[in-house]
């Protein structure tokens, strides 16, 4: 499979942490950023729980998960300081968008704003509402290249107008790994009159969240990334005052229930349908069981990912002959770099880049590299989560040299 023999027997040394995963050890595996992966515990631990279900699955829902259910949701608002009565849970941050998005009312000629640098999901979310009330998107074009996170701030604020209605702002965006200054972004644009959807599909295990003091009218984020949960493990936000806006994507028994307004919102966003619980059940050992790994917890955990990130976004720029996109400052778990002229260019008719088939297959390197057609260039983008160690930056860094 891989490129010589020298590649094959001499795979690079994950970190000490690695041993709680069950990755595959003959992959270095640098995009934890897209899927995550959970640790072999947590996952144990989900199977334990799903074969409780099956022994009864009538005494599971009706009585079993409720006190479940209710830990997760304190857990997770606990670890963003969020108002649980606001917490709800989706399978992915896009679903949280779309439950956002369709459930707004927009007038012909109302604008969104959406950054260039947006996930593209969610951005066609936008564009498909804005088809269907008359509304108008309004794409704000931030360079790859930024030198301070003023910047940003600037080029956001200038494309609102009195038209005005929202904003969809990320915490790290995903196809380039940029840490946008959200909190300061939201803090302005609210204080225009304009609500903010904050996407922080990287947000929690990868930025430090607090949500009472951010006050933002809407965040959805992923926990199946940084936070290491099982698949299908995401959540929606929604600010008190913004409740009554928002339905779930899926209308079920909670609509005609007569209930108080805090009862019919739980029942609403909890049961939707039929559905494995399970994923978000496991918010709270995933949480408990990450902090427990790392000397000085969390804060731990997030220090010394983005150290590991600068460190390999260093040895990645210099083998691509590339400069840092970014300031350090704004540089989290994920870095991406542009990727020179001189590499072969994507074939629009191959699914994959050929720099990304190549490292898989010739050099047994899992890292995403893609064609973003809103900077019309080609970027690869490492993560550093837990498991990784510094060897496997310097065996990517070779990897690209010989790619040149």
């Amino acid at each position: 499979m891989f490129k010589g023999c020298d590649w094959l027997n001499n795979r690079p040394q994950r970190s000490e942490f690695a041993k709680y995963w069950g990755l595959d050890p003959e992959i270095t595996f640098l995009n934890h950023g897209s899927f995550g992966a959970c640790p072999t515990e947590i996952l144990d631990y989900q199977s334990k729980m799903r074969l409780q279900l099956e022994t009864d699955p009538v005494r599971f829902f009706e009585y079993e998960c409720l006190p479940l259910w209710h830990n997760a949701i304190e857990s997770l608002s606990r670890f963003i300081n969020a108002n649980p009565e606001g917490m709800t849970f989706q399978n992915n941050a896009t679903a949280g968008v779309n439950s956002v998005l369709r459930s707004l009312k927009f007038e012909q000629g109302d604008e969104i704003i959406v950054p260039n640098h947006s996930y593209q999901a969610c951005w066609n979310a936008i564009e498909f509402v804005a088809k269907r009330w008359g509304a108008k998107v309004i794409v704000v074009d931030i360079p790859f290249i930024i030198e301070e996170e003023d910047q940003i701030i600037e080029l956001i604020l200038t494309a609102i107008t009195e038209r005005t209605k929202l904003a969809l702002i990320d915490t790290v965006t995903s196809p380039t790994g940029m840490r946008m200054p959200f909190e300061r972004l939201i803090t302005e644009i609210q204080s225009r009159g304009i609500d903010v959807l904050l996407d922080a599909a990287h947000g929690p295990g990868i930025v430090p969240l607090n949500l009472k003091k951010l006050d933002v009218a809407y965040m959805t984020g992923n926990c199946h990334k940084w936070l290491c949960t099982p698949k299908g493990s995401a959540f929606l936000h929604i600010r008190e005052d913004r409740k009554s806006l928002i339905k779930p994507l899926n209308i079920s028994h909670g609509y005609s229930a007569d209930l108080n307004t805090q009862e019919k919102f739980r029942f609403e966003f909890d049961w939707t349908g039929t559905q494995d619980p399970t994923p978000w059940l496991c918010i709270p050992k995933a949480i408990d069981f990450l902090e427990s790994k790392v000397a000085g917890g969390w804060p731990g955990i997030l220090d010394r990912n983005r150290k590991l990130a600068i460190y390999g976004r260093k040895l990645m720029c210099e083998a691509l002959g590339s400069e840092p996109s970014i300031p350090e400052s704004m540089v989290t778990s994920l870095a991406a770099a542009e990727i020179s002229s001189k590499i072969k260019t994507k074939d629009e008719n191959l699914q994959f880049d050929p720099l990304h088939t190549s490292l898989f297959e010739d050099y047994g390197i899992q890292i995403p590299v893609w064609h973003w057609p809103h900077h019309n260039t080609r970027y690869i983008r490492l993560s550093a989560a837990l498991y990784n160690g510094e060897e496997e930056y310097q065996d990517l860094a070779k990897a690209l040299e010989e790619s040149l």
